[in-house]
């Protein structure tokens, strides 16, 4: 009877890392999920029986050969029909709900609204009630709730400290706003709040261009400002308040346009949207979002001198912050997200140029430097802390969303 209740207890605390390993490709098969668990064949087994049981993922009931060598093994996926967790982000253009299933799947999506209440219970509100009805539409089981937000999260208060671009108050609580707009509107599970770009960074390395780096620093635009984020091991480095890798308030033009933060010249205002369409001598329109309109005047008009300058500027000042951030961090990968990655796409020889030059480190380890890959990356992170409490404990993590 104990020699049973210890195997028992054995696997069930291997069931959070195998439905981590499973969420984020490092186990396609069963024999790879022995291998990575390090127990044994009837162990793992057992664990990928009751992660499929619970709805989590789906056994090929027929094994499929492995590389030349070795035994068949069955395979393992998420299940496309399993639970789904709510996920939102709202930027300075709007915002956008959408369901995630695990995987980082986006099951449905959603965007709503052109122009953000200064006041952040009536946006959330709004992109709650948005994913409520999506929910309801699909029929699919609710695991929890992630908010992606365009500013610093103060940890533990969950509030917004700097939301400039949407004009909330500063100090705005909307880690509270969000989990009682969540719990109002009937959707089950725990609610979380988080910087849109260390989202979107957290995302890339379980799903997108970071996978597998052991110290990977993310920098993008989002529709307004600069943001970064650095993930440590698979974990995100968020400091001793949540308030790490604020780069856009590095200095990259000392003689450059007045920023929010009081300072002159940050990246936040020198390399995003809307001083690239500034530079390149551009007056934003109203139809679109800045973010969309700098990468359609990118692709569109790169032949033209003016336009090719002004991106060339902005590289160069990218570049700056970029080499200064190497120095500092030394990581082993860079990824580049919103008009950052439209950038390195145009002027990629030039951009690690500049960091090479500028970087002891860059200089003599040449660190990657590669886009995102993921399609709302801050969306798929927001659904990523969400999962978190079922992939550390799979059985009361759903029972908690029950």
């Amino acid at each position: 009877m104990s020699s049973t209740r210890t195997k028992l207890e054995r696997g069930r605390g291997a069931l959070g890392p195998a439905l981590e390993l499973v969420h984020t490709g490092r186990a396609p098969t069963r024999a790879v999920l022995t291998a990575e668990l390090g127990v044994t064949r009837a162990t793992a087994g057992a664990v990928a029986a009751e992660l499929e049981a619970l709805g989590l993922i789906t056994v090929d009931s027929r094994p499929v050969a492995v590389g030349s060598q070795g035994r068949p093994s069955h395979r393992l996926t998420v299940d496309d029909a399993g639970p789904v967790v709510l996920a939102a982000q709202v930027h300075s253009d709007g915002f956008r709900a959408a369901l995630v299933g695990l995987g980082g799947r986006i099951v449905a999506t959603a965007p709503g609204c052109e122009v953000v209440d200064p006041d952040p219970a009536q946006v959330i509100g709004a992109v709650v009630d948005t994913g409520a009805a999506l929910l309801r539409q699909s029929g699919r089981r609710c695991a929890g709730a992630g908010l992606a937000v365009p500013s610093a999260v103060a940890e533990p208060e969950g509030t917004a400290l700097n939301p400039i671009h949407v004009a909330w108050p500063a100090g705005s609580p909307v880690r509270d706003i969000f989990a009682e707009r969540v719990a109002a509107a009937g959707i089950e599970g725990p609610a979380f709040t988080g910087n849109d770009v260390n989202l979107a960074a957290l995302a890339e390395h379980r799903h997108g261009a970071g996978r597998g780096a052991h110290h990977l620093l993310c920098v993008a635009t989002g529709h307004r400002g600069v943001g970064g984020a650095l993930v440590l091991d698979g974990r995100l480095h968020s400091g001793s308040s949540g308030l790490a890798l604020e780069v856009g308030h590095l200095t990259v033009n000392p003689e450059g346009r007045p920023c929010f933060c009081g300072s002159r010249g940050c990246l936040d205002v020198e390399t995003d949207p809307l001083a690239f369409l500034a530079e390149a001598g551009r007056t934003p329109g109203p139809e679109t979002s800045l973010l969309h309109q700098a990468k359609e005047l990118l692709r569109e008009e790169y032949g033209d001198p003016v336009v090719r300058g002004a991106a060339r500027a902005l590289v160069d000042r990218l570049g700056l912050g970029l080499a200064g951030l190497v120095n500092i961090l030394n990581p082993d990968r860079i990824i580049l997200g919103g008009l950052h990655q439209a950038l390195l796409a145009a002027e990629p020889d030039r951009l690690r140029a500049v960091v090479a030059d500028r970087s002891l480190w860059g200089r003599s380890g040449g660190v990657p430097i590669l886009p995102c890959t993921l399609e709302y990356n801050s969306l798929v992170g927001a659904a990523e802390v969400a999962w978190q409490p079922v992939l550390d404990d799979p059985l009361r993590g759903l029972a908690a969303g029950a």
